[in-house]
């Protein structure tokens, strides 16, 4: 089940678990559209996957056990470990390199 990160780890920004804005990658690396777009070029900077729109727990349950109510996002921020040089000198690195070929 996935981990449903509350922040950005590049800029902080909050996601709530209902967020459209947030991204993971294969690992549930989490960033917000726009660093994803604007500094990461669809880079994840601690793994070199892409990333996609991370999915929204349910609010309602629809079946038994099963909602935000009952599997809550988490609530320990996570933060890069890499410097802004580091992250920008991986992404130039690879962005040319389609996601799946990576």
């Amino acid at each position: 089940m996935l981990e449903i990160r509350p922040n950005c780890e590049l800029c902080d920004k909050d996601l709530p678990a209902d967020s459209g804005d947030a991204c993971i990658c294969s690992y549930e690396c989490t960033f917000c559209r726009s660093c994803v777009d604007e500094l990461l070029e669809n880079v994840c900077p601690n793994c070199g996957g892409g990333f996609v729109a991370r999915p929204v727990r349910p609010k309602n349950v629809y079946r038994e056990d099963t909602s935000i109510k009952f599997q809550p996002a988490s609530d320990i921020r996570v933060n890069t470990k890499y410097s802004k040089s580091e992250i920008a000198n991986f992404c130039q690195m690879i962005k040319n390199i389609p996601s799946q070929s990576r």
